[in-house]
């Protein structure tokens, strides 16, 4: 039957799909949806064609080839129209073969996309049509001056070619709609023949048992003849071959073994010297090895069934219960290694699940036998195809099937596997939790009751799905369970990955977090990408749907009236990224290897290496969004949206845009520039197109926007060269000798080597202070970076040599005089300049004191004067 025929298909594409291969390997890449060969001559117009052009379609601009191209895509639309039409007979009368009904599917999207392109590639020269017609204008109107003859005949032309070409569109349109039609129609004949094979019932009594062992005992006799003479025709003429091909099979699971065991060795067996594993290491453990033991396994059986039917070593009657055979070692290898990971029968400290050791080896024990009886029923199913054994023998033995795992799940459902409340794994257990019980006893006596009833394929699909849709979305969810761990913060620095990335790349402990994110979503993506093609297979779809659906993800996406290409997307990222790296890569060579050692000015190093990075950039932007398969002209909208935003609230970053250009071009300062703006003084460090980043002498960043550069007044005390004056203001009391003052400040200055000769230090008289007499010392410096270690050390010498020579530096002085009365209820504050005369006491105020403050800088001193003139102090 039809059900029995779509299972043992189903399994085996199981554990082939595990390794990304499937039997029908090269029928699947020949049938792979690719462009059609139409559609790709339709993509490059530019190709001369051999149809002979139409002359009421010529135009004085390419005419021949405008004609090739309509005439193409004439015939290629006729010829989409015939095979549409064939394509929609075959699917009648295929209406219950679901192969079949797939391969059509497969063929009726190549035919869809086909068309698709062909009504693409009419577009450019439509649009050419479009923009000259417009050149042209309208025809004149009655009594306006005629036109010349050559126009009218060239507008004639272009709209009829144009009528010819919304023609064609037209059809190609139509026919789009009725091919998408016939792909649904499609997906809803295998959608009832589905459900149709599923619930269909077969008469179960003793006679189809009795009709059943006379087959198989038929069915075993002539199988064992057939094995017997095609082990012995390649005994005697097929050895070499034979060996050949298991050599090859062998070779390529090693490599892969020692690949898988190179990059996750330590994910792939458990370390007995670890007493109390953690839990990312118990689920790391259980992920991996499950997932990279069964793809090496399915890739020695994949490979040999290859390599043998490559050397031509199988028969078409044999090739079928090889690849059986190879699928039921792989689906009972796959089941084994589940139970090993999760349930740890001898090693309770890496169980994932909180059953007793007696619980974990029972209950694996029950998963392997049910894993055993759908391989076996497998087998024998392809056995029975291949000999062309009645349906009477498939319906047997998917009953008997369907009964023994009925059995297994109710005589599971009585056990004691749980854990003990001690925690101890040795002891006796506990009964399952009672809805877990309920809930097998409810599906094995569903199995039995629908076997029994006639329902056989419903009860072979369940048991199918529960043994092996369960394995694979248990494995699914402890890779997602393994990934959440990972990507968790501070876990990923405690595995053996995380402590070899640190070791190796000397990682800090927040790369290290981050590249643990990287890693769990990696993980993520490993686990959803094998489980979920997995779990569709075994529910129905088949390899050639799934092919069809990543080509439809990554090459179109629709989002309503928009198409978005995946995997143009992620080849714009790859380009955009490439370009980048060698953007930044030019950048630090130019400035390493050609500027440096050319002594080029900081500022133009600057300049050019911000100039070639947005270039750079650009450029790579351009390239990525042109490979991401968007139009630059639609760009146009986007520019004039933006141009209205620009005029509402992004003028100023525009501004700043224009300004940071105009700064890097015009260079009225660079990197390394000592300037002053507003409130803003310190070295230039870095010029971006938006702002300007000046460091103040005291280490603090001041960010300014490149506007206010542009349009206030900027400072540069280095902008054609560090040339720069210096000054140090010095004040002597009158005593002093003012040309004796001068030729001391001459001689120290003499004696710095850092201060310049040409123009020559000089010392200015400024004036005659109130208490001093003030001179400037000026001199230049070539580095104005020098000055302030050249002042300091020409004033503390300046102070040492006037000490020396005896050379007062006078201080600010001011007097204080306060007239206090001899009575305490009443005093009066005088306050008396310096170059004021001192009021004298009236001669009625004796007895009064009278106390002057003299200010002195920096040291104060209080002196009390009595009435007699006597200071005190």
């Amino acid at each position: 039957m039809r059900l029995t025929h779509w299972l043992l298909r189903t399994v085996l594409l199981l554990s082939l799909a595990v390794a990304g291969l499937h039997l029908d390997g090269e029928a699947a890449v020949a049938q792979a949806p690719q462009p059609p060969a139409e559609a790709q001559t339709q993509v490059a117009p530019a190709q001369p064609s051999q149809t002979q052009p139409v002359p009421a379609q010529t135009t004085p601009a390419e005419p021949p080839l405008a004609n090739s191209a309509l005439d193409q895509a004439l015939k290629d639309i006729d010829k989409a129209k015939s095979q549409l039409a064939s394509l929609q007979d075959r699917v009648k009368q295929n209406a219950d073969n679901d192969d079949a009904l797939v391969e059509l599917a497969g063929q009726a999207d190549e035919l869809g996309r086909g068309v698709i392109a062909t009504s693409v590639s009419l577009r450019p020269r439509f649009d050419q049509i479009k923009s000259r017609l417009a050149e042209l204008g309208e025809p004149p109107k009655d009594g306006q001056p005629p036109e010349a003859q050559i126009v009218t005949e060239e507008r004639n032309a272009l709209t009829s070619e144009r009528s010819q070409i919304n023609a064609v569109t037209g059809d190609a349109e139509n026919l789009s709609i009725a091919i998408t039609k016939l792909s649904n129609v499609i997906t809803a004949t295998r959608r009832q023949l589905f459900t149709a094979t599923l619930f269909r019932r077969t008469e179960i009594s003793l006679s189809v048992f009795d009709d059943a062992s006379s087959a198989f005992v038929r069915e075993a006799s002539e199988f064992s003849q057939t094995f017997s003479s095609w082990i012995t025709f390649v005994w005697k003429f097929k050895s070499l071959s034979l060996f050949a091909a298991i050599f090859l099979s062998l070779a390529t699971a090693l490599i892969l073994l020692s690949g898988g065991y190179r990059l996750f060795g330590q994910y792939l067996r458990r370390d007995v010297n670890i007493e109390e594993p953690s839990y990312i290491s118990r689920l790391s453990f259980a992920f991996w090895s499950t997932l990279i033991r069964t793809a090496s396994l399915d890739a020695l059986l994949v490979t040999s069934l290859i390599f043998l039917d490559g050397f031509n070593v199988l028969r078409s009657d044999i090739t079928p219960v090889i690849g059986a055979l190879f699928g039921s070692i792989g689906l009972v290898y796959f089941v084994g290694r589940f139970v090993n990971a999760v349930f740890a029968p001898n090693d309770p400290s890496w169980r994932l699940v909180r059953l007793s050791n007696l619980g974990a080896r029972s209950v694996g024990y029950c998963l392997i036998a049910m894993a055993v009886v759908n391989a076996l029923d497998y087998l024998f199913g392809a056995i029975g195809e291949a000999m062309g054994s009645p349906l009477v023998l498939t319906v047997v033995r998917s009953l008997l099937a369907a009964l023994i795992i009925g059995i297994i799940l109710i005589a599971v459902s009585f056990g004691k596997p749980m854990l003990a409340k001690n925690g101890d794994p040795d002891a006796p257990g506990r009964h399952w939790p009672r809805g877990m019980a309920i809930l097998l006893r409810v599906f094995g006596a569903g199995l039995i009751l629908a076997a029994l009833s006639g329902y056989v394929g419903l009860a072979r699909f369940v048991a199918t799905q529960l043994i092996i849709t369960s394995a694979i979305v248990v494995t699914t969810y402890i890779g997602l369970l393994l990934g959440k761990a990972v990507s968790r913060q501070d876990n990923f620095a405690d595995t053996f990955l995380g402590r070899f990335l640190e070791t190796r790349f000397k990682l800090g402990p927040v790369a290290i977090d981050q590249a643990g994110l990287v890693v769990g979503l990696l993980i993520y993506a490993v686990a959803l990408l094998t489980g979920i093609p997995l779990i569709l297979l075994l529910w129905g779809f088949h390899v050639q749907d799934l092919q069809l659906l990543a080509y439809r993800l990554f090459t179109e996406v629709r989002l309503g009236g928009i198409s978005i290409s995946l995997l143009g997307i992620f080849t714009g990222i790859l380009l955009f990224a490439g370009g980048y790296l060698a953007t930044r890569w030019v950048q630090k060579w130019l400035d390493s290897n050609v500027m440096a050692r050319s002594h080029v000015d900081l500022g133009v190093r600057n300049s050019v290496k911000t100039g070639i990075g947005y270039l750079g950039v650009g450029v790579a932007a351009i390239f990525g969004i042109s490979a991401a398969g968007i139009d630059l002209s639609n760009l146009a909208l986007v520019a004039s949206a933006l141009s209205v935003g620009i005029g509402f609230g992004l003028q100023n970053i525009v501004s700043n845009f224009v300004s940071g250009l105009i700064l890097l071009v015009e260079r009225p300062f660079k990197v390394g520039d000592h300037v002053v703006s507003g409130t803003a003084e310190g070295i230039v460090k870095r010029i971006s197109v938006r702002a300007t980043e000046i460091e103040t002498f005291r280490k603090q960043s001041i960010i300014v926007p490149n506007s206010e550069l542009i349009n206030g007044l900027v400072g540069n005390w280095t902008h054609r060269n560090k040339l720069g004056r210096s000054e140090i203001p010095v004040s002597v009391s009158y005593e002093a000798d003012p040309r004796r003052v001068m030729d001391i400040l001459l001689e120290l200055t003499a004696a710095v080597p850092l201060i310049l000769r040409n123009p020559e230090p000089h010392v200015e008289f400024l004036r005659f202070g109130p208490y001093s007499l003030d001179f400037e010392l000026r001199f230049f410096l070539a580095d104005m970076g020098d000055g302030l270690t050249v002042r300091n050390d020409l004033r503390i010498e300046i102070l040492r040599r006037f000490k020396a020579e005896g050379i007062e530096i006078p201080l600010p002085q001011s007097d204080l005089t306060i007239h206090r009365q001899a009575n305490a209820d009443a005093e009066k504050v005088l306050v008396q300049k310096p170059d004021e005369p001192e009021e004298q006491a009236p001669a009625e105020d004796e007895g009064k004191v009278i106390e002057t403050v003299e200010d002195e800088r920096p040291v104060r001193q209080l002196r009390s004067k009595t009435a007699d003139g006597k200071l005190k102090g």
